[in-house]
């Protein structure tokens, strides 16, 4: 499902039979009532097709398998042997995460400080002008921030862009509501008269 050399999770296209699509192009993440161990997550996703699907991902897949810890296999060129690529990225994000680096983090606006996050606290991924809107729920506190971000910062395991907007507004407890209301806001005439009136 998830390939670690191309960044992309594949599901099921009903126009094109099968679609490749990054991280940043889910649209919502919503644990499924009743899964455990592990946890299957519901996806919405923004399809190459021009439509958005629903897709099931399961935990390991979401947090675990953009690390490489299942790496698969790559052609060595130099040896022209088929060889595993699982255990060397192991040890690399093992490396990093040792050294302080986290491989996706956001910064959680009720406590103001970065914090360090798995996908699975993603909630909602809405597209801007080059941007991304992410709204995550706080592994600390539970409270939720939304960050505008590159697609970079989501789709790659460790790459932290050095700057990030922060929407400077505590979410009410019914968190999904807001979500979608700012999610239409973000997309409204009135968002864009505010953009103007600020510049």
């Amino acid at each position: 499902m998830y390939d670690v050399l191309t960044s992309r999770y594949t599901f099921a296209c009903p126009r094109q039979g099968e679609s490749r699509v990054s991280l940043s192009s889910f649209r919502t993440l919503e644990p499924l009532a009743g899964t455990g161990h592990p946890v299957v997550y519901c996806v919405r996703f923004a399809c190459p097709c021009g439509d958005e699907h629903d897709g099931l991902v399961s935990h390991d897949e979401l947090d675990w398998a953009p690390l490489g810890l299942e790496g698969g296999v790559f052609l060595n060129l130099m040896t022209s042997r088929v060889e595993p690529v699982s255990a060397e990225l192991t040890e690399l994000a093992a490396a990093r995460i040792r050294a302080g680096e986290w491989p996706w983090s956001f910064f959680c606006y009720p406590e103001e400080r970065p914090r360090p996050v798995y996908p699975s606290s993603f909630l909602v991924l809405t597209p801007g002008d080059g941007s991304l809107g992410l709204a995550v729920r706080c592994p600390a506190c539970q409270r939720t921030s939304v960050n505008l971000v590159s697609h970079e910062h989501v789709d790659v395991p460790f790459h932290n862009d050095r700057e990030i907007g922060v929407v400077e507004h505590v979410f009410a407890d019914d968190v999904h509501a807001a979500i979608e209301e700012f999610r239409s806001e973000l997309w409204s005439a009135s968002f864009d008269a505010r953009r103007l009136a600020l510049e």
